[in-house]
């Protein structure tokens, strides 16, 4: 369905989906989806949680689409053109679509005037859904935040932290695996310096279009580094196709290939290409691997582009020492160049802490912050209780947001309590809304 919203006087389409089989007409709860950065369906049908407990809960389940995201494209084939058309594009404005369409449907649908609503939302979504209960705590009772990274800005946490516990997923995974990798980026770096290297990288890789100079090398070490990352956060413990499809535990597959770092540069090249190749190629359909694709093309990686170019802000950094990454310092400098040169725009570096608070988040109440041990963006998030009603669950055996898929026979213990313990948070929130109403 399709929600107007108002913007400077003028309308566009805001989609979103509602499931409502289990719904208790006479004002029972709604889960509400804050939509994150892509296609609401993906996330819909990767939040297997909400409609595991819908019944439980006798919830009518909302999934809302980010404005710039799927299809609520507020100017159309326009959205993207410039940063005059991008300028309503960030979080804030986000959050107020979702509380107007909250209210939207409290007053057309029958018997939902008076349901308590909680947010619900993974990673990006995770952060809106905290910052829904905090800004308007009077549209939602509640919130649970997975995978979150609310404190992944500024200096609030250190910037190299999400990159070691990448390292450690690996270190973990298989003898040899995190070293292998820390020394592909010298094999790289001698067989970039020819053209014969170059070539035979290019070959080595299936890559779909041949590396012609350092910076086209340079290019395939960032693809290989975000692969690792993504790799990282859905090291899930059964076959899952949530960025690619996967089998079980796929870090544990990928560190097969990578057991001995010692190899000449070629060859430990050829298993690190066997390595990516699971990521990439698990299916066995690809002709070429391409380097400017890592992940589902679900995601909307042009408008979060221009988010992390105003607002996310995250900083992150590698020292090759406490991680198996290149060196590389955190340079908001080049960011704000890079960002002015794309879209005409400038990071701000703290608004996002202006806006909602930093740590500095204990008068609120009602938000779960939930986080998993294998999950790099656990850096950035809140894995310790500040009140007793801002609670932290840890899932030591999680990857990113593993409580808000669905059940799985697989799953671990860590995540069963995790979720146990969810559902019944929730239930006292709807439970004390139901007694103040």
């Amino acid at each position: 369905m399709y929600l107007e919203c108002l913007m400077l006087n003028r309308t566009f389409k805001q989609r979103y989906l509602v499931a409502d089989q289990y719904w208790k007409k006479d004002n029972g709860p709604i889960l509400f989806y804050t939509g994150n950065e892509g296609d609401i369906t993906w996330f819909c049908n990767n939040t297997g949680f909400m409609w595991d407990v819908a019944e439980e809960l006798e919830a009518m389940l909302v999934f809302a689409e980010h404005r710039y995201y799927g299809e609520s494209l507020p100017f159309g084939n326009e959205s993207f053109s410039d940063s005059k058309h991008l300028n309503y594009l960030t979080s804030e404005q986000a959050l107020a679509d979702f509380a107007v369409l909250v209210e939207y449907l409290k007053s057309s649908i029958a018997g939902a005037r008076h349901s308590p609503v909680i947010a619900i939302g993974g990673s990006y979504g995770g952060m809106l859904a905290a910052w829904f209960r905090m800004k308007y705590p009077h549209v939602v009772v509640g919130a649970l935040a997975a995978s979150a990274p609310i404190w992944q800005f500024n200096d609030l946490v250190p910037c190299g932290t999400f990159f070691s516990i990448v390292t450690n997923d690996f270190k973990k995974s298989g003898t040899g695996c995190s070293e292998s990798i820390r020394n592909s980026w010298n094999a790289i770096n001698h067989l970039s310096s020819t053209d014969a290297g170059l070539q035979w990288l290019s070959n080595t890789f299936h890559l779909c279009s041949p590396l012609k100079n350092l910076q086209d090398a340079a290019v395939l070490k960032n693809w290989l580094s975000e692969t690792w990352v993504n790799l990282a956060m859905v090291n899930y413990p059964y076959k899952a196709d949530f960025l690619q499809p996967l089998p079980a535990w796929p870090i544990q597959e990928v560190c097969k290939f990578l057991k001995d770092p010692s190899l000449s540069d070629k060859a430990l090249l050829q298993n690190v290409f066997r390595a990516v190749n699971l990521y990439y190629n698990y299916t066995g359909e690809a002709s070429c691997l391409d380097v400017s694709q890592t992940a589902t093309k679900s995601l909307g990686e042009m408008g979060w582009y221009y988010q992390t170019c105003t607002e996310m802000v995250m900083p992150l950094c590698t020292d090759g020492v406490h991680d198996m990454f290149e060196p590389q310092k955190w340079d908001f400098d080049a960011l704000s160049e890079e960002c002015q040169r794309m879209w005409g725009v400038r990071p701000r570096l703290s608004w996002i802490l202006s806006m909602y608070g930093g740590k500095n988040i204990n008068s609120h109440s009602n938000i779960i912050f939930s986080n998993g041990g294998l999950d790099p963006w656990s850096a950035g998030g809140v894995t310790q209780n500040i009140t007793n009603s801002l609670v932290a669950v840890v899932i030591p055996d999680g990857a990113h947001h593993l409580d808000l898929r669905s059940r799985n026979p697989l799953d671990p213990k860590s995540v069963q309590q995790a979720r146990a313990l969810e559902i019944c948070l929730m239930k006292q929130w709807i439970e004390t809304a139901r007694h103040s109403h």
